[in-house]
């Protein structure tokens, strides 16, 4: 680094960047699933009223529907991110032995992929019918 002062004011040097460098991102993807959610939790709720009292045939055909199985894919998508971003956060505030912490977010990301992956496929195998 150059001994030189800098001409750039410090909140300058420090727009959009976090102390990784990497900036803001995972703040703002949290704020826009957490947003999703909101928009999309009424129509989730409708369809969970909807089921209640109906046999495994009757939620079948509820479920089957292109237009409630996007809503739910949306919600699963939007919360498993989510919750992948906000426990990663509190990985990386909390835990402070640096492979402990790399093998916890690893374990984060697996879970959360892993409980996606089993949501989507169900809505998927409902809608589809089979």
């Amino acid at each position: 680094m150059s001994s030189r002062p800098s001409m750039r004011t410090p909140l300058e040097r420090v727009r959009g960047l976090g102390s990784a460098h990497t900036g803001t991102s995972d703040f703002w993807r949290q704020r826009l699933t957490a947003v999703a959610m909101t928009l999309l939790i009424v129509p989730v709720i409708v369809v969970m009223i909807m089921l209640i009292g109906r046999n495994h045939a009757g939620a079948a055909q509820i479920l089957g529907s292109i237009p409630i199985a996007i809503i739910l894919l949306l919600f699963i998508i939007a919360s498993t991110w989510h919750m992948k971003i906000g426990m990663q956060v509190v990985i990386e505030d909390y835990i402070h032995n640096e492979k402990l912490k790399i093998a916890s977010v690893m374990a984060n990301n697996f879970f959360c992929v892993a409980v996606a992956m089993a949501s989507i496929y169900a809505i998927l195998k409902l809608s589809s019918g089979v």
